[in-house]
């Protein structure tokens, strides 16, 4: 997020907190110089809403976080494009340039651009592009303090690229701690749901790939790389594994072991936002963070984890479910599930895996020609380096990987299927054994249409 912005929210969130919201809004309204359309518009994304831009503005802004509904729209656009980072030899603005969907055009009356939201993913390429700040993601956390607020047990799911983040330093357990003194009730790893899906995508590669001349792509973690498959390459839908992320399988077990429960999600990526209200998906997960927002908010009410004494908790995820935070890990994971429980399928595995845009859309262009790939199982992630790279990271990639990695390999339990923690939470969902994975009243929690 552009250091404007991040200034603007955080102010935003220490006046909600603080009990002084209305003249921290009016205030930055009639800011000298600023824009009051801009400035309300801004406003209203940077607290997660849509509010109609009039004089009963304050009042209906804070009925719409009250009121909060899901909106499907996620990237906005808070001003008129100047154009002026138009490529001379494509005739391209840098979002357009950037967009994996073609869904920024150009409007040639206004000469200005604007987002088609038919095509429009939300997975927010577009946002860091832009030099002007003329576009911004939607940020949840002004309906999330109400919600943390009502007294309901809210869980921050933090997905695996979270290691590292806040330094080397920094342990899950301070980390839990920290989400703790913000008001959560606790901390989950979503790696634990990706070792979920880790067997169930092993199950998947049995069924699916009989010869090896079979396909299979997965599904898991990276939404733009869904949004690839459906919208650009829908011909292929056909091999990819009907697996839901490990974001949407981590909210859907919490909510069956509690129906309580309300869960956030805090990760590298602004596309989860726009996953999480996928028209298939809504209501799995209740809002979504980027580590930058939370990093805003902790220093806004002067949490710094690695002060903290830490919250304990048991060892539950693994190896392979917390590598899923990089490129190549969904790989690793499900290979050493494949080699445990299919051994004869395992000969013959072989995976495959790309990361950023660019990759992404040759091999998918590749595998939709026919071409022979040299694999039979295809992981993508839209980032470059996989979610640790992800746009709303507060670390390199490199140091990223290096974290996950280190935390990794330091995990007390090695492959999923080795899990006996996982092994109870099946059983509390209903599925214990292998052959429960074949039926599907029992893997309904983790599977979604692809259409």
């Amino acid at each position: 997020m552009q250091k404007r912005y991040m200034d603007l929210f955080q102010k935003l969130v220490k006046a909600y907190y603080d009990g002084n919201f209305d003249e921290a809004v009016k205030e930055i309204i009639d800011t000298p110089g600023l824009d009051k359309e801009q400035a309300m518009k801004t406003i209203s994304a940077l607290c997660g809403v849509e509010v109609d831009l009039n004089d009963n503005f304050i009042y209906n802004l804070k009925k719409a976080i009250t009121n909060y509904q899901v909106r499907e729209q996620i990237v906005q656009k808070v001003g008129n494009c100047s154009m002026s980072c138009v490529d001379d030899e494509t005739g391209k603005t840098k979002c357009q340039m950037i967009c994996p969907f073609n869904a920024i055009l150009k409007d040639p009356i206004k000469n200005t651009t604007y987002i088609d939201v038919d095509l429009c993913a939300g997975c927010g390429k577009c946002v860091d592009a832009c030099d002007n700040g003329k576009l911004l993601d939607k940020i949840e956390f002004v309906p999330i303090m109400d919600l943390l607020k009502s007294g309901k047990p809210v869980v921050a799911a933090v997905a695996p690229a979270i290691s590292g983040q806040w330094g080397p330093n920094v342990s899950m357990d301070q980390m839990r701690a920290a989400f703790v003194k913000a008001g959560f009730k606790d901390m989950f790893e979503v790696a634990f749901a990706a070792d979920m899906l880790t067997i169930k995508e092993a199950v998947e590669f049995d069924h699916l790939v009989k010869k090896k001349d079979d396909m299979m792509i997965t599904s898991c973690c990276c939404p733009m790389w869904v949004g690839m498959l459906k919208r650009v390459y829908a011909d292929l839908v056909k091999y990819v594994s009907p697996s839901v992320s490990p974001m949407i399988a981590a909210a859907r077990v919490l909510k069956k072991l509690n129906p309580e429960v309300k869960v956030v999600f805090v990760g590298p990526c602004i596309a989860k936002k726009a996953e999480a209200k996928d028209k298939d998906l809504v209501g799995e997960v209740d809002f979504v963070l980027t580590f930058q927002e939370l990093k805003g908010i902790f220093d806004v009410l002067d949490i710094n984890p690695e002060e903290l004494p830490g919250v304990a908790s048991i060892e539950y995820a693994s190896r392979g479910g917390r590598l899923y935070a990089r490129t190549g890990g969904v790989s690793i994971a499900i290979s050493e599930a494949i080699e445990e429980l299919y051994p004869e399928k395992y000969t013959f595995l072989k995976t495959l895996h790309v990361d950023g845009v660019k990759e992404c859309k040759d091999v998918l262009t590749r595998a939709a020609a026919g071409e022979d790939l040299g694999a039979n199982f295809i992981e993508g992630m839209g980032c470059v380096g996989g979610c640790v790279g992800g746009p709303k990271a507060l670390v390199s990639k490199e140091e990223g990987k290096e974290a996950v990695d280190n935390f990794a390999y330091q995990s007390a339990v090695k492959i999923a299927t080795h899990s006996g923690i996982l092994d109870e939470v099946f059983a509390r969902i209903g599925i214990t054994s292998l052959e429960d994975f074949k039926h599907p009243e029992k893997i309904e929690i983790f599977e979604r249409e692809f259409k």
